[in-house]
């Protein structure tokens, strides 16, 4: 893995939908913040990215503008338990982007 630099907050560079979470989360946290943090599958929102719910939501808006419609990101966190979201990783929010652009 190498380290991130100020323009890109993964070191993943295998899974283009974690690359986009990745920077979209940077552009979102500020790219300083997450400069030398390697964003990947694994990631937490809450303990390893310290992301507050307002980073969240704006996180969630950049994921619709980007993905389209076909992504409703606000829903499927509505339908999840509070452990869950807190418990949430980089990971399994690509899943759920490749689910919804595959269906």
């Amino acid at each position: 893995m190498t380290q991130p630099t100020s323009t890109s907050t993964t070191a993943t560079g295998s899974d283009p939908v974690i690359d986009v979470v990745a920077r979209l989360v940077g552009e979102v946290i500020g790219e300083e913040y997450v400069a030398d943090i390697d964003i990947g599958a694994d990631t937490s929102f809450s303990d390893d990215l310290e992301m507050e719910s307002i980073e969240f939501v704006a996180l969630a808006e950049a994921l619709q503008l980007h993905f389209g419609e076909q992504v409703n990101f606000v829903a499927w966190l509505a339908e999840l338990e509070l452990d869950d979201l807190i418990a949430m990783t980089v990971g399994q929010v690509a899943t759920f982007i490749e689910g919804c652009i595959a269906s």
